[in-house]
């Protein structure tokens, strides 16, 4: 009897002991090890997803869409979970557009899901969210309504993630960009997704809309009229530039080069040339507001031939005017027909300093500020690198000098704006996800260059420049009177400079008075004639009379009512808007010119415009303010690595 009762007892105790390790157990799990286990079992019912937010658009200055970011869908089926399979199967092939025979394989072959791609639009897939059974994955797709329309200046997004790759795209990511959201998806235990609404932890932030202050129509103008005279002239590529000089505002940029096989290219701010005759103005500005020329001065014109002395040793340097004059020439004249032998004759007047001063501050040597990334700053050598004698007569005929197209539309803009140099711009204004504007641009002199006096003397050159008897007179418009300044130089390539080979320019302010527009027109190469004045000035004639048909263009009709009279104008009082910034700040040139590495932009969002700058500037870059307030944010975006010397925009509100 005791061996039994034994065993009874040692079960007894093993079943104690074992109860005892489960309670002890559970109370370990409910009470020690709950947070744990209860992370583990969310995280098996559960998956976190970020949600994207949706890209800013980008418009043009009508509100016309230049990049727009689109949601599209693709759509899965649970067909276990379909409550009304012939119901669901006739609304997939009626909105979807899928074929049916081939959706009915699927069906046939009960499939546990079946995964249609598309990607479909949300008109299709609306009709379809809320039958249970069909699963909708959306994603954003970037699309540029107008093809190819300014391309290289919008940009586009980087390959492999989206942000912003190149142009406008990468300079304006950080606005943009949006701030994406968060969502937790319940799944079952065949690992099945299902929506969840209630579990949304934060909603996407869509980015901003930028509207750019270029003007669809007018960029169409450009591009195809560069097309048309580039494959008329057998030319390798070209550019133009249409610039608003009381604002600032750039409304088309268009580029072809022969190096990227005529596709169009961003060389309107990347690739500088020496623009020849039309540089041969800011000699005459320097000689005007130094009071080195009167009137009535007037130099030899060598009858087309003049044998410069270089040196005291007697060496000498041939300078040719390709119209040979007899007699003498006055400044204007000079200008008028375009004579080398004149303006080299005139910058003898010039010390080199004066002479550099002078191209500086119509802004050669140092990028403009515009929100483009990578804009070139040209070349414009230092006084001390110049050769003796020689540098000089080269610039007044606008040789060793590299400007941009842009930087060229910006100088000569200064002269319709009465001697105020202005910030070229892209961007008009930038709206939040509301609408609400955050930043809309006003024009942002940067210094004056000339008087409002010798302003309009120069455009009084420029009139006869482009009027009869001058070289630029094909420009001429028959209602309108057109300003302007031919330009042909010969192209330096592999270290000297090729006879055969030509760069045909045309420099216009339109119109006459109260101008509206600067255009640039640049031909590389052209075959055949290739004097500015025959190609480039024919070309921006046709531009003009284009975008005076069009009624959307931004040109101010009520303005050209009245047709620009033949007498010379006025000096027009320069209007400053209330509370813009006198200059934009910048290092000194000798600094900005330095070659340091690259550097990161600092974080300066918050901090007041005086602060900002103070910041921009220890780390070596110039400094171009939109706006009056707080800072915040600006371009390059802070944390991105850009040149020393190179401009930031601060956006202050």
């Amino acid at each position: 009897m005791a061996k039994p009762a034994a065993r009874i007892g040692a079960i007894q105790f093993a079943l104690a002991i074992g109860i005892l390790a489960v309670l002890t157990r559970a109370a370990e799990l409910q009470i020690v090890e709950t947070e744990r286990w209860a992370r583990e079992a969310a995280r098996q019912r559960t998956e976190r997803v970020v949600l994207p937010a949706r890209r800013g658009t980008l418009y043009d200055r009508n509100g016309v869409p230049l990049a727009i970011t689109q949601e599209f869908y693709h759509v899965g089926i649970a067909p276990n979970e379909l409550e009304d399979i012939r119901s669901a199967f006739v609304l997939l092939v009626r909105n979807l557009g899928v074929p049916a025979a081939s959706l009915n394989r699927e069906f046939q072959t009960r499939k546990r899901w079946i995964y249609l791609h598309g990607p479909f639009n949300a008109t299709q897939v609306q009709p379809l969210r809320d039958i249970r059974g069909v699963h909708l994955t959306g994603e954003f797709q970037r699309f540029y309504p107008s093809r190819d329309l300014a391309r290289p200046i919008i940009g586009s997004l980087s390959p492999d993630r989206p942000v912003g790759g190149a142009g406008l795209e990468a300079a304006l990511d950080s606005f943009l960009t949006g701030r994406p959201g968060e969502a937790v998806l319940l799944k079952d235990r065949a690992g099945r997704v299902y929506d969840s609404p209630n579990r949304k932890t934060r909603d996407p932030v869509a980015g901003n809309d930028v509207v750019l202050t270029l003007d669809a129509e007018l960029q169409e103008i450009a591009e195809r009229g560069l097309d048309d005279a580039i494959a008329q002239m057998k030319a390798e590529g070209g550019d133009v530039v249409f610039l608003d000089p009381n604002s600032g505002e750039l409304l088309a940029l268009a580029s072809r080069q022969a190096a990227s096989g005529g596709a169009p290219s961003a060389s309107t701010f990347t690739d500088p040339f020496e623009p020849g005759s039309t540089a041969k103005l800011f000699t005459a500005a320097a000689l005007l507001m130094r009071g080195r020329v009167q009137p009535t001065d007037a130099v030899s014109a060598e009858n087309g031939v003049w044998l410069m002395p270089t040196t005291s040793t007697g060496v000498t340097r041939k300078i040719e005017d390709a119209h040979a004059q007899k007699g003498s020439l006055t400044l204007a004249r000079a200008v008028q027909v375009s004579s080398n032998i004149a303006m080299a004759k005139f910058s003898l007047r010039l010390r080199p300093e004066e002479q550099f001063e002078t191209l500086r501050d119509f802004g050669f040597g140092t990028p403009t500020g515009a929100e483009f990334p990578g804009e070139s700053r040209g070349i414009l050598a230092l006084p001390d690198r110049w050769q003796p004698n020689y540098t000089r007569a080269s610039l007044a005929m606008g040789y060793e000098l590299g400007v941009t197209p842009v930087q060229l539309a910006a100088a000569y803009a200064a002269i319709a704006n009465d001697g105020v140099l202005l910030t070229p711009t892209l961007v008009r204004e930038i709206r939040d996800p509301s609408g609400k504007p955050v930043y809309q641009h006003r024009p942002e002199p940067v210094r004056r260059v000339v008087t409002p006096e010798v302003a309009a003397k120069l455009r009084e050159f420029l009139r006869e420049a482009a009027g009869e008897g001058g070289t630029g007179e094909r420009a001429q418009l028959t209602n309108y009177t057109v300003l302007g300044k031919t330009g042909t130089a010969q192209r330096y390539v592999n270290g000297h400079y090729v006879k055969t080979e030509h760069t045909a320019s045309f420099a216009a302010i339109f119109p006459a008075d109260h101008p509206q527009l600067v255009v640039i027109v640049k031909i590389d190469n052209p075959r055949g004639n290739y004097y500015g004045g025959l190609t480039a000035a024919p070309v921006t004639r046709a531009m003009l009379q284009q975008a005076l048909a069009s009624r959307r263009v931004a040109i101010d009709r009520g303005l050209l009512a009245t047709r620009d009279s033949a007498a010379p104008e006025a000096p027009r009082p320069v209007e400053t808007p209330a509370g813009a910034p006198p200059v934009v700040v910048s290092l000194p040139y000798r600094a900005a010119r330095d070659s340091t590495p690259p550097r990161p932009v600092p974080e300066v969002a918050g901090r007041s415009i005086r602060e900002a700058a103070l910041a921009l500037h220890r780390r070596g870059f110039r400094v171009s303010l939109r706006g009056l307030g707080r800072v915040v944010n600006t371009i390059p975006a802070a944390g991105e690595v850009a040149p020393a010397g190179s401009p930031v925009v601060v956006i202050a509100q």
